[in-house]
């Protein structure tokens, strides 16, 4: 998300955190880069003066030259201005009698569909009942794909293409109030352009159903023109929110940081892959820091908190402070990492030079090793993984020959793990003094 423009940032930072001090001059230097970086991010060109401004008027002032680091202060005020330019956190509206209805309107290859289906699942897992509606009978394959993702997040979906999507709606409605469903939400038809036809449509559906959410669902790949979208639906229809599709891309991602600005619309949303579980709630602080190159920390630990199984890494955690982490463990721990989703957007939410040197490792190569790693240790028996003294040169030939791997990949494996279990036997005899060194 943002490499691109992260990177082109972290530049001009990292050559004024160098300076003790900073005249005028170097601070219009150094937003000068930041404007060429904003607007080859496709940022909206209004948008970067407002914001520049603003940076620098406070970066020109006492606020910077009474500062100890100078640099560090400038990139502060930058992250703080970024916050504010993004807009205030705007949840998801649940109040009010239910079911609520949640209406999702959008263009044709926005991904609104598959917004339907991780909402879903998103609201299911907070306890919610819901139901979806396949409102968008123009294009068949849209209705047969809601109904799958529907069966894999476990969720009913009222279809008929028989029916107008404002009847349908309202039919399931009714549906779901006597059913004691908590949550509809309402996939409607998509165009390649905005229409009269399409707004109509929306609208007679919305007064159907008089929805406390509709939501804009827009793709951030296709850059300002996604500004001109959001306006042109919120001129038509009450957009109370938007879904920004399609993030965990690099291309013109800047409408994401002008779109609440230009249209006054709030991000309610980001998709961040293609999975059902990647949609996360829009946050502006901790997109900055991404932005800005300083990591998502909390998201990061969020997503180890959905993925990670809390007693068995306490277990884990336990053998290993103790020097008993065996190949078993090992395994474990990759399988709960592999479900925190891709490694690339991992390694996109560390922070500081932690996240820097992780930009350089190409996430294939890591996918590569973490399924070389898994094969070579399931072909070994369960005894060999919990005692790893067992692994002569014989076994090693045969695990290797099981693995569809060279002998010397499972010796690297075998060195590595032995390099792990040292590591943790001197930070445990050392009282765990270490671990500042270790984690910097």
């Amino acid at each position: 998300m943002f490499e691109n423009l992260t990177s082109r940032l972290n530049q001009v930072f990292d050559q004024l955190r160098r300076r003790g001090k900073l005249s005028e001059a170097d601070v219009d230097a150094a937003l000068r880069e930041v404007r060429l970086a904003l607007l080859e991010a496709d940022v909206h060109f209004s948008v970067v003066k407002t914001f520049l401004a603003k940076v620098r008027e406070r970066a020109v002032g006492a606020e910077v030259s009474k500062a100890l680091n100078p640099g560090q202060q400038v990139v502060k005020i930058v992250n703080e201005e970024l916050i504010a330019l993004l807009g205030d956190p705007a949840p998801l509206n649940l109040t009010g009698p239910r079911p609520r209805v949640i209406l999702l309107a959008g263009l044709q290859g926005s991904g609104k569909t598959t917004a339907a289906g991780k909402l879903a699942r998103l609201l299911r897992s907070r306890g919610e009942r819901v139901m979806l509606v396949a409102g968008d009978p123009y294009r068949p394959a849209a209705v047969t794909q809601l109904q799958q993702l529907g069966e894999r997040v476990d969720v009913p979906v009222e279809a008929d293409l028989n029916v107008k999507p404002p009847e349908l709606a309202a039919r399931a409605l009714d549906k779901a109030q006597k059913g004691g469903y908590t949550v509809v939400i309402v996939d409607t038809a998509g165009r390649s352009q905005l229409d009269a036809e399409l707004m109509s449509e929306l609208k007679a559906v919305a007064a159907k159903v008089n929805p406390v959410d509709t939501l804009l669902v827009v793709d951030a790949m296709i850059g300002q023109e996604a500004l001109n979208i959001a306006q042109g639906f919120r001129d038509n229809v009450n957009i109370t929110g938007l879904i920004m599709t399609k993030m965990d891309g690099d291309a013109r991602g800047g409408a994401a940081i002008s779109v609440r600005s230009v249209t006054g619309v709030p991000i309610k949303f980001l998709g961040v892959g293609e999975k059902l579980d990647a949609l996360e709630a829009y946050d502006p602080s901790r997109l900055s820091s991404r932005i800005l190159g300083m990591g998502d920390v909390i998201g990061l630990i969020e997503k180890a908190e959905s993925a990670f199984d809390a007693a068995q890494a306490q277990k884990s955690a336990e053998r290993m402070m103790k020097g008993q982490f065996t190949l078993e463990d090992f395994l474990d721990q990759l399988k709960q990492m592999k479900k925190m989703g891709p490694l690339s957007q991992i390694m996109d939410m560390m922070p500081g030079k932690l996240g820097a040197a992780a930009k350089q490792i190409d996430p294939k190569d890591v996918e590569k090793n973490f399924k070389m790693t898994e094969a070579i240790i399931n072909s070994m028996t369960v005894k060999e993984r919990r005692d790893p003294d067992l692994l002569n040169a014989s076994r090693r030939r045969r695990i290797a020959a099981g693995s569809g791997v060279e002998v010397q990949d499972v010796n690297r494996l075998m060195k590595q793990f032995r390099e792990m279990q040292k590591m943790m036997k001197t930070l445990q005899k050392s009282g765990m003094k270490g671990l500042g060194k270790l984690f910097g």
